[in-house]
């Protein structure tokens, strides 16, 4: 490459150091300008994150790898890049396994990348990530001088350095406490993440910094299987009582008659079992957040009870007279639709109005395009890592099957799905491959073409007197029991088609007289 070039490559990559960018564009600019100067079939932007190593932006690679998260103990070619203190190339015929076998962009075949290199960065002298080149020729970076890629590294170095300056700008410009950090780590486990490049998600996640460092009750709406858990657990990270605990209550999975004990505690002789003093979750949230889900699920009588210590912040346990000063930011997540509740008198309009300070919505995964496929990788990665496999990848049908299915049982049907469709796929095989492709075959879901829908329910006349609930429960019968015997009384499809959760269908079936 001449002199002339080198200079018309990265004369813009310097302009842009003091460019206010987007952090995703000015990422896509630095591999840009890398694969002109270094020829390759891939090339990636990671960040260290602890013990992973988290992708910013691919180039060649397949859309789902932006979702994955690499563990770097899993990942030993990833190990020794970070030991180094300058530029590797791996010999062609390395032991060691490339994580982006197969994930190369384009190419149905599962090939190997044969011919690899990269880079540690390196901020303020400490590891910050690393650049990686890929190629499937094993001998395309022979003519590549190891100190090419180095003097490339400098400048992406600088590229996120300024990256990370002006967020910090940003970011001081704006009150510190409402700032929505994306992952936490919980019990050595991977960071629970929410992963999305749509609108949508990026509204929420907007939503989510906007509110996160307030004290607002928050009420996280949207349907079943979206994450609501997932927003709240940013909301409270984002928050000043961060440091605090974030305790949880599902509310639809006790029975009314110990609801209250989990929540205000109890005495000891307050019931039958009650054999100590305990603590409800109020007091154990005390200084920090109580998470509510499933909040819809309350009957009427913990609701006046509820909006009492939302009211004060005084409870009493179960069993006595003394009263108890909390001090608890709450957060609750329904998929029902609570001010349709209220109107038709099953939810307290005093309760509901309480709850919903701040509404949140969290988009359907149908509404956020394709993010299917980063959470997708995400959800590979995973699955690989669990079964032990050198490369899990979709294949490019199987990822026009994701993007083009409606998602009823939205993110928790996408995992689910990765899954045992991963694990169905290894079992069909005669032997381990090192590289697993799942096609849309093995993820067994309804081609590009739209399925067709089911012939709609015809409500029968209610009967005579019957009230305004008692015909939407009759509907709900006919709805669910039609619903099933599409499905051959199979409870988890039916669910999926109704877009509920497959316990919450159970719970109502039973309150509808069906189970």
């Amino acid at each position: 490459m001449t002199a002339t070039t080198l200079l018309t490559t990265l004369l813009p990559l310097v302009a842009d150091l003091s460019r206010e960018l987007p952090e995703s564009e000015r990422y896509r600019r630095l591999l840009e300008a890398m694969r002109a100067l270094l020829p390759c079939d891939a090339a990636a932007l990671l960040r260290l994150d602890g013990e992973w190593l988290v992708p910013l932006a691919v180039d060649g690679l397949s859309p789902d790898t932006l979702g994955r998260r690499f563990k770097i103990s899993e990942h030993p070619r990833f190990a020794a890049l970070l030991e180094g203190p300058g530029p590797t190339r791996f010999a062609s015929d390395s032991p060691l396994p490339d994580p982006y076998d197969g994930l190369v962009h384009g190419l149905d075949e599962a090939l190997h990348v044969h011919d690899c290199m990269g880079c540690p960065l390196f901020i303020d002298e400490r590891p910050w990530g690393l650049l990686t080149l890929d190629a499937l020729d094993p001998r395309r970076f022979d003519a590549i001088p190891l100190s090419d890629l180095h003097a490339f590294a400098s400048l992406a170095a600088a590229t996120v350095s300024a990256a990370e300056r002006i967020e910090r700008l940003a970011l001081r410009a704006e009150d510190e406490h409402q700032r929505a950090e994306v992952y936490r780590q919980a019990s050595g486990q991977q960071p629970r993440e929410m992963i999305g490049q749509s609108k949508a998600h990026k509204r929420l996640l907007e939503e989510v910094s906007l509110v996160g460092g307030s004290d607002l009750t928050v009420l996280i709406s949207g349907e079943t299987g979206v994450g609501k858990e997932l927003v709240a657990q940013a909301l409270h990270t984002a928050s000043t009582r961060r440091d605090k605990p974030l305790v949880s209550l599902n509310c639809a999975a006790l029975p009314d008659t110990l609801v209250e004990s989990e929540l205000f505690g109890h005495v000891r002789g307050a019931f039958t079992g009650a054999t100590s003093d305990r603590r409800g979750k109020f007091e154990l949230a005390n200084g920090g957040t109580l998470f509510l889900d499933e909040v819809g699920e309350l009957s009427l009588s913990v609701q006046a009870k509820l909006l009492r210590v939302l009211q004060s912040g005084q409870l009493q346990r179960l069993g006595s007279d003394k009263e108890h000063r909390v001090d608890v930011r709450l957060i609750a997540a329904t998929n029902r639709d609570l001010a349709a509740e209220v109107r038709n008198g099953r939810y307290r309009a005093d309760f509901y109005h309480r709850l919903s300070v701040y509404p949140l919505r969290v988009p359907a995964l149908r509404e956020r395009g394709r993010d299917v496929l980063l959470l997708s990788g995400f959800f590979l990665e995973q699955n690989r890592s669990r079964m032990g496999l050198g490369s899990l990848r979709l294949t490019s049908d199987a990822q026009a099957a994701l993007l083009a299915y409606a998602w009823p049982g939205n993110v928790r049907e996408l995992e689910h799905l990765i899954g045992r469709s991963a694990l169905k796929a290894l079992g069909n095989g005669r032997e381990r491959p090192k590289i697993l492709s799942l096609s849309a075959a093995d993820l067994d879901l309804p081609s590009v073409a739209a399925p067709r829908a089911p012939a709609p329910v015809t409500p029968h006349p209610a009967e005579p007197g019957a009230d305004l609930r008692q015909a939407t429960e009759q509907y709900q019968r006919q709805l669910i029991s039609a619903c099933l015997d599409r499905h051959q009384h199979n409870w988890a499809s039916a669910a999926r088609e109704l877009g509920l959760d497959r316990a919450n269908l159970g719970r109502m079936a039973k309150r509808l007289g069906l189970k």
